[in-house]
């Protein structure tokens, strides 16, 4: 058998091991699960479904233009595209690691001249010409390519959820902006109701001290209170202004050049159905990237255990030489080789020990860490729930509030009119309604932003057959 024969089967065997893959098949952790939230049913495997569409969860409130605001996110905010570009940067280095399973093609050419002088006689000028084609193929017969390959494309998943988790963030953000801006604008309306009140009890003040009624005291008293108000409703349009400049980062536009016309809050809170199923929560991109490293970490042991064996590479080379370019390529001058090439590290002071170890390490880190964001995720829903039901509750009780704060300052002031009060009731009976008033909104905005959180919480919303 001819030295090329035997090298040729060399060759294919060592291609034949190539369906060899160092370290473990990778398995999805465990994770402590239940069906519905509080009622346990042990460990289970994940299965993250992040890629299900969410839908624009954001319609559920009814707020055209919220909706407006909302689909500007993913075109405009830059956060949102900054991990887009992360992601598409995963991407291409999952095709640079697949690309070494392939041979490498390269050809060369050169030409030198050099000059001798043999026993110190005339020189002698030598010119060689050399063109050639080589090709090298690093045989992954241990799977160590295939594993660093497995890794990058688990490291890009992972990258598309955290894209994802992003998106989700600046949507929520966005929403939870978007209603402190309107409680703002209803609390400027109710200043400004206050304020219209407080105008005519100073009026009424001022007439009945001219009259020689009442004392001075209660017009300073009833001036104090609308200078008061006044000044809290100045203090209202600068928190609007604020949020609604960070409305325009969010969206990616200049502050300058965004603003929203005043409205009030007209939202409904939306109603979390019962019995929320814990699935739920596999559509949590922050889940999903979690669970894409934990599968990028066992990649990397297999690549880890796989130094310890030889690398094995065919090479093939076919070169034309010769002193002139005229026939250059021609029989005569081929010079070409083929075989196969065992590289194998015998020392190395337990270099790829300690490496081994780390990867192990390292996944078992990703493991532990994948289950403390479920456990987290689960804790965040369960946190809402109780929230939301709180508020819920704190709601009725703040509009009975409301309500009878109203009717005790018409009743203080009509007392005031007919002189069987002195002013100091109608300032604490309006003081009386406007924090109830004020405490209402901020229960309203509590429960919006507590909605919206939940709405994070689950990655998108809870309807699960609209997959929003």
């Amino acid at each position: 058998m001819s030295a090329v024969a035997r090298s040729a089967i060399l060759g294919c065997a060592a291609a034949l091991l190539t369906a060899c893959a160092a370290g473990p098949a990778y398995v999805r952790p465990t994770v402590d699960a239940v069906a519905h939230f509080r009622e346990g049913e042990g460990w289970k495997p994940s299965e993250p479904a992040d890629v299900l569409s969410r839908g624009p969860w954001w319609e559920i409130f009814g707020d055209p233009v919220l909706n407006d605001l909302e689909q500007r996110i993913a075109i405009s905010n830059h956060t949102v595209r900054a991990a887009a570009a992360s992601a598409e940067q995963a991407r291409a280095l999952v095709s640079q690691a697949r690309s070494a399973l392939w041979p490498g093609i390269n050809v060369t050419g050169q030409r030198s001249r050099t000059t001798t002088n043999p026993d110190g006689g005339s020189p002698v000028h030598r010119t060689q010409n050399e063109v050639g084609v080589g090709a090298t193929w690093n045989l992954d017969v241990w799977g160590q390519i295939r594993r660093s390959s497995e890794g990058q494309q688990a490291n890009y998943q992972a990258s598309e959820a955290a894209l994802a988790a992003a998106r989700l963030s600046a949507q929520t953000q966005l929403a939870v902006t978007y209603f402190e801006l309107r409680a703002q604008d209803r609390l400027q309306g109710l200043l400004g109701d206050i304020v219209r009140g407080q105008q005519e009890s100073l009026r009424i003040a001022e007439s009945r001290f001219r009259f020689g009624v009442v004392a001075k005291a209660d017009v300073v008293s009833a001036r104090t209170q609308l200078l008061t108000s006044q000044a809290q409703q100045l203090t209202a349009s600068i928190q609007r202004a604020l949020y609604e400049h960070a409305l325009a980062v969010l969206t990616g536009r200049p502050p300058a050049d965004f603003a929203l016309d005043v409205a009030a809050l007209r939202a409904d809170v939306p109603t979390v159905p019962p019995g929320l199923p814990a699935a739920l929560l596999e559509r949590r991109p922050d889940i999903a990237a979690a669970e894409r490293r934990v599968a990028a970490s066992s990649a990397q042991i297999g690549v880890a255990r796989a130094a310890f064996f030889p690398a094995v590479s065919l090479t093939a080379n076919a070169d034309y030489t010769g002193s002139a370019l005229s026939g250059l390529v021609r029989a005569s001058n081929r010079v070409w080789a083929f075989g196969p090439a065992l590289a194998l590290n015998l020392f190395d002071g337990g270099l790829r020990r300690a490496q081994a170890r780390a990867a192990r390490a390292a996944f078992d880190v990703s493991v532990e860490d994948y289950r403390q964001t479920v456990l987290a995720a689960f804790q965040q829903v369960e946190d809402e729930l109780v929230i939301l039901r709180v508020l819920e509750k704190q709601a009725a009780i703040s509009e009975q509030a409301v309500a009878a704060a109203r009717e005790a300052e018409t009743l203080t002031l009509e007392q005031y009119k007919g002189g069987t009060v002195p002013y100091n009731s109608v300032i604490v009976a309006q003081a009386a309604r406007l924090n109830s008033e004020q405490s209402a909104l901020n229960v309203l905005l509590n429960r919006l932003t507590a909605s919206i959180t939940m709405i994070e919480a689950l990655g998108g919303g809870w309807s699960v057959a609209a997959g929003k």
